[in-house]
Parts: C-alpha cells; sequence; structure tokens
C-alpha cells in the first residue's frame, strides 16, 4: 500500500527558525524537497566532506582486507587534529608522486647523454661560454652552414649529437634540443630513491590510519547531516517577524507530529495532498511481502505517489521468471545454500536473505517439475523418485515420458503465453478498480484493453503453436476493444464526454499502434522459454565436454570444467534475471498499468548520528 501523505507546514518565530530545524531533525517525521542551492556555508562543508572522504578512502585501501583492524574511538578536538595530520600526509604523498614522475622523465632524458653536472654548464655560461645541445640526423648535420660553430658528441639513441658554441640553432634546422635539467643524471637517480623512500614511509603512515575508519565514518555522517541541515536551512520560508517550512507527512503520524508540535510550541498547518503537488512516495509492504524490497533498492525504482502499489504482484511474478529463466533445480539448490550460509553468517534472515530462500526454492520446485538438474539427464534416470516429480508435457527430456521435443516445447510456450496474458490482464483488472474508486470512466478503456489482450492472446497461439482459432470471431472481439478504447480513453473526472470522445478519435492512430503494441507485450513472454532453454543447452554442453574427462588423470580437468562451466552459466541466467524478468514486470506489467516509476522515495529530514 502506498501510504497517504498530508502537507504539513511548521510556522515560528524567525529567530527561533534554526533551533525549530534542529527539533524538527530530531523528530525524523517531515520529508522535506529541497532544490539544489549553493551557500558559502554549503560549499564549505562541501569541500571539507570530500576533503574528509578522499582521505578515508585513501586509507581503506591500504588496508589489508584479510585482517580486521581494531577501531579507536576519538573526540572531535582528537579527529580534527588526526584529519589535518592525514590530509597533510596526502598533500605530501601528492608533491612526491609529482616530483618522483619528474625526476624519472629528465632522467630518462638523460640516459643517452651521460652523466654531468649542469652546474659546470652553468658555470660557462656565467664566463661567457653558452652551449646547447641537440640531437640531429647526419644529413642534416652534413647541411649545416659552416659559419655555425659546434662540438660534435657520442652518438645519443641512433642520432648524431652536437653542442653549438654561443647560439641555438636556426629554427628552420631540423634538430632535438635537449633543455639541460636542474640535477645531472647520477644527482636524478639518488632523488629518485629519497622520493620513493619517503613515498613508501608516506604510505605506511597512511596505512596506520586504519584504525580510525570508524571515526572517519562518523564524522563523514556528521558532515552529510550539516549539508542537509543547510540545505533545509535554505529552503525556510518568511519574513522578519516569522519563519516557516514545508514538507509532507505520512498520514498515519499526523497524531504523533501534532503532539510533537504542541510541545514545542510551534503554529503549524495540516492539509490534504493537492493535484499540483509531488508529494514522496512510502510503500507499507503487506507481510511477509517485503522481501520484495532488495530489488526495488537495487533498481532504485520507486512507484508514483498516485501510482498502483504492485510489489506484491511483482514479488510473485518475479519469482516465478526467476525460476523459469534460472530452470534447474540443481541450481536452486545452490542458491539454498548460499541462502543458508548469508544466514548463518548474519546470525538472522534479513529481507535479502528471505528473498534467496524464496527464490531458490522456486527454481527447485519448476527445475523438478521439468526434471532438469544440473541439466543432467543421467541424474534423472538415476533417481526414479525424481522422475514421478516431472510433468511429462513440459520436461526438458520428454523421450522418457514418451512426448517429442516439439509436443514439450510446445507447451511450454503456450504456458509462457498463459502467464503473460494472466499478468497483463491483472494490469487491466487493477486499473478498472483504481479507476471505478476515482468514479474515472475511462476504466471501460482499460475494460477493452483486456478485451483486446484475451482475444490476442488466441492470434498468438495460432502463429506460434499452431492452434487453430476462430480468427473472425477474434478481430471482431478485438475491434470490440479497440473502440471501446477511443470513446473512453480520453475520459476523467471534469472532462465532458464530447471533449473526451474528440480527444479520443483525434488520438485514434496512436491507439491502433498501441493495440499491436499488446500483440507484442504477449509474444514478449515468450523470452521466458528461450533463455531457459538456452541455459539448459549450457548445461548440457558442458557435462557433455565433461563426460569424456573422467577417467584417469583427465578426471581434474572434467571437474574443472563442470564447475566453471556451470559457475559461467549460474552468472549468465542472474544476468538473464535483471534483463528479461525484471523487463516483463517494469515494462510489459507496468506499461499497461500506466505506470511510470517516477516517485520520490519519502526520506524525512531526520538525525542520522548522535550530536556531540
Amino acid at each position: 500500500m502506498i501510504v497517504p501523505m498530508k502537507k504539513a507546514y511548521v510556522v515560528v518565530q524567525e529567530h527561533n527558525s534554526r533551533s525549530m530545524l534542529r527539533d524538527l531533525r530530531k523528530a525524523g517525521l517531515l520529508h522535506i524537497v529541497t532544490e539544489t542551492v549553493q551557500n558559502e556555508q554549503l560549499e564549505s562543508l562541501a569541500k571539507a566532506y570530500d576533503r574528509m572522504s578522499q582521505t578515508r578512502s585513501v586509507i581503506a585501501d591500504l588496508q589489508d582486507k584479510k585482517q580486521k583492524i581494531g577501531q579507536q574511538a576519538v573526540s572531535d578536538e582528537a579527529f580534527a587534529e588526526i584529519l589535518e595530520r592525514y590530509t597533510g600526509l596526502l598533500d605530501s604523498r601528492k608533491e612526491h608522486e609529482q616530483n618522483l614522475v619528474h625526476f624519472k622523465s629528465q632522467a630518462e632524458v638523460l640516459k643517452g647523454w651521460g652523466d654531468f653536472d649542469p652546474e659546470d654548464l652553468r658555470y660557462l655560461r656565467q664566463k661567457g661560454l653558452e652551449l646547447f645541445f641537440y640531437t640531429i640526423g647526419k644529413k642534416d648535420l652534413a647541411k649545416l652552414d659552416a659559419s655555425i660553430s659546434y662540438i660534435q658528441l657520442a652518438p645519443v639513441a641512433g642520432m648524431e649529437a652536437i653542442a653549438t658554441i654561443g647560439s641555438p640553432l636556426p629554427a628552420e634546422v631540423s634538430a632535438s634540443q635537449l633543455h639541460v635539467p636542474e640535477y645531472g643524471l647520477n644527482a636524478l637517480l639518488e632523488r629518485i630513491k629519497q622520493t620513493e623512500s619517503a613515498l613508501a614511509s608516506i604510505q605506511d603512515s597512511l596505512r596506520q590510519g586504519g584504525t580510525y575508519l570508524d571515526a572517519f565514518s562518523h564524522q563523514m555522517k556528521r558532515m552529510e547531516m550539516a549539508m542537509r541541515f543547510e540545505q533545509v536551512g535554505a529552503h525556510l520560508e518568511g519574513g522578519e517577524d516569522l519563519a516557516w517550512i514545508e514538507g509532507y507527512l505520512p498520514e498515519p503520524k499526523s497524531e504523533a507530529f501534532m503532539s510533537y508540535a504542541q510541545d514545542h510550541g510551534w503554529a503549524y498547518l495540516l492539509e490534504p495532498v493537492g493535484e499540483e503537488d509531488n508529494p514522496p512516495t512510502l510503500v507499507e509492504y503487506r507481510k511477509g511481502f517485503g522481501i520484495i524490497k532488495p530489488v526495488f533498492d537495487i533498481l532504485g525504482t520507486v512507484p508514483g505517489y498516485r501510482e498502483n502499489d504492485i510489489s506484491t504482484w511483482f514479488l510473485l511474478f518475479f519469482t516465478l521468471f526467476f525460476a523459469m529463466i534460472i530452470g534447474d533445480a540443481g541450481y536452486g539448490l545452490v542458491f539454498l545454500l548460499a541462502a543458508i550460509g548469508l544466514h548463518a553468517k548474519a546470525r538472522k534472515a534479513n529481507t535479502l536473505v528471505m528473498l534467496i530462500y524464496v527464490l531458490s526454492i522456486a527454481t527447485i520446485v519448476w527445475g523438478s517439475l521439468t526434471g532438469t538438474w544440473f541439466g543432467s539427464k543421467q541424474i534423472l534416470l538415476s533417481l526414479p523418485l525424481l522422475q514421478s516429480l516431472v510433468i511429462p508435457s513440459i520436461s526438458n527430456y520428454p523421450e522418457l515420458f514418451g512426448l517429442t521435443a516439439v509436443e514439450s516445447q510446445n507447451q511450454v510456450m503456450e504456458l509462457c503465453f498463459i502467464i503473460g496474458t494472466i499478468q497483463l490482464s491483472l494490469a487491466c483488472i487493477l486499473n478498472v478498480v483504481h479507476k471505478i474508486r476515482e468514479k474515472n470512466l475511462s476504466f471501460l478503456a482499460d475494460i477493452g484493453w483486456l478485451i483486446d489482450i484475451l482475444a490476442l492472446y488466441f492470434v498468438v497461439l495460432q502463429l506460434v503453436v499452431g492452434q487453430p482459432t476462430n480468427i473472425s470471431v477474434v478481430f471482431a472481439l478485438v475491434g470490440l476493444g479497440f473502440m471501446l478504447v477511443v470513446v473512453f480513453g480520453a475520459q476523467g473526472p471534469g472532462i465532458s464526454f464530447g471533449k473526451g470522445l474528440a480527444s479520443g478519435l483525434g488520438g485514434f492512430f496512436t491507439t491502433f499502434l498501441n493495440t499491436i503494441s499488446a500483440f507484442s507485450n504477449i509474444m514478449s513472454y515468450i523470452r521466458l522459454f528461450a533463455v531457459g532453454m538456452a541455459s539448459v543447452a549450457i548445461a548440457q554442453s558442458f557435462n557433455s565436454m565433461a563426460g569424456g574427462m573422467m577417467s584417469g588423470f583427465a578426471m581434474v580437468a572434467g571437474i574443472l570444467v563442470l564447475v566453471i562451466g556451470h559457475s559461467l552459466n549460474l552468472v549468465m541466467g542472474l544476468l538473464s534475471v535483471v534483463v528479461h524478468g525484471v523487463r516483463l514486470n517494469l515494462l510489459e506489467f507496468s506499461g499497461q498499468l500506466g505506470m511510470e516509476w517516477t516517485g520520490i522515495a519519502y526520506e524525512p529530514f531526520a538525525q542520522t548520528v548522535e550530536e556531540n
């Protein structure tokens, strides 16, 4: 259920506005919509936060992940000194790294020229003798004007080397000049060694900061809270005497808010959410169905405040799609063992663990019904109990039950289309119920879509499976549904029938295209069959490859092929769930519902860490 919201206003005297915000933050009830603002305070906090985050990230990267580091609690004053110390180390490391790059590049240039002291060249220049060093090709050297005085040196990197006396070469001469560095080659090599030693020492010092990682995290959360406070403060409205803030409040928390406001002496106003408002969405999951939340969190999807809450249906269909796409009871056992391991490690079953339990059990059930255990027919043949669990008409090994592969595949494809038709029809029914409650006449258009989907299902069966149907009846039903959509699709509260009809007729061609899209939506569910079959075929291929190695010394290679092959298949199966299983819920089903998933998650202005 999407929790209804109230629009809330809090009014105080202007000089109490900051203290009101601090108390409001402690309550953690009001969702306050803020836009990006820029001021000196926020910019200063943002820079400090970035600096702190960068320092913590560097220290964390230097830690030995296998070694548990004891954490040390520190006061704010002590942390300020720690932060200054480690940011100073970072600055020093950056400076040393830049110097190291500079020294190495200069040493690379001087390698061909050998070691010399640039100080000697500077001394000669002071005495009036300036030398300019070049590498030049033999032909270009031979073409030099006789008036140019130079000393020929030992070749450098396959090129002739010269030092001109008194003046540089003319710009038109093709030659590369050596820009003499500050230090000679040996001095540079020594400085490289010293810099690398200093960098190693800095790294060790930074590594020792691992004991303060929790302190960094705590201070960063406090800084995030401070930045949020300033953002909210920038959205205070009012004048010289009064200040107020507005936000959104979950309706069930109205009593708690009013009591809190009265205790703090605030003036407040609660009013219904208007049509022009865009309140946040707070989803209250039914008991047992909240396990789908990790999926929504990963996808970052939030339903709009005025949209349907489909979390229950999403979980049911997502579980079925997951089972059909993975398609193997053996893989389901792997997921079940993973869930047990996570459960034991966490010592409690959180929502993610419970979701894995549900998905693994569903996969085991589906794999048992199709007779698929690690893609192996031999396992099925060896255990009569497993054979007794199989539904022959959807088995991946129909020959064991006297059926052909075509018969079995057609049955699975028909099942996929049935699932698709049920899910899309459910979307229409949910829209009808929702609109009837709102006294919205366009519910008749959703009945039209329901008729279209049920009729088009038979068209799909005839085209894909070859099941005969009465085409004239089907197209008559599609026409009826189409006309209902055209006539009633643009109707709604406050819209006259004539205006709605004119708008519907204006969108005639769009409705025609959407009807074709409804056909393709049903067809889209064949991906459950195709991806599931591909997973089985891949598993069988790896089993076949490993089967020829299960003797003698080759057995180790055979086992490796099985482990690596099935692991890859599992990973590809999980990717397929994201690409195909989630898509059917978020595009086909949600599209039929008219959902856009453009909601804003309810995130109350709240205190996330204790203030000192």
